[in-house]
């Protein structure tokens, strides 16, 4: 069975455990590095990053686009949005796709 995670600083990762994601505090390109082939190794399908850490381990995680699962989505951390979470959902979106699509800001 496919599990989901989520993956970032504590505080803006504290309220998934409420809704059953498993949790994996990092704050570091480092950090990212050990966890996500963990998450991979255990069957993760859905992986949640905060914009923060992938940005740090934005080079460790393009290496990763090849794969089709474990899908690795970029959201907000509890400061907000930085807008690079929307950039990435529309490049994935344009490569799926083949076209533009223009976000409203």
């Amino acid at each position: 069975m496919y599990k989901i995670a989520v993956v970032g600083d504590k505080e803006s990762i504290l309220g998934f455990s409420a809704i059953g994601m498993d949790m994996y505090p990092a704050y570091e390109e480092e950090d990212i590095k050990k966890i996500i082939p963990k998450l991979i190794e255990e069957n993760y399908a859905i992986i949640y990053i905060t914009e923060n850490v992938s940005i740090k381990a934005e080079k460790y995680l393009e290496k990763l686009k090849v794969n089709k699962i474990p899908a690795i989505v970029t959201i907000p951390n509890n400061s907000g949005s930085l807008g690079y979470g929307g950039k990435r959902i529309k490049e994935m979106v344009q490569k799926a796709v083949g076209i533009e699509i223009n976000f409203k800001d």
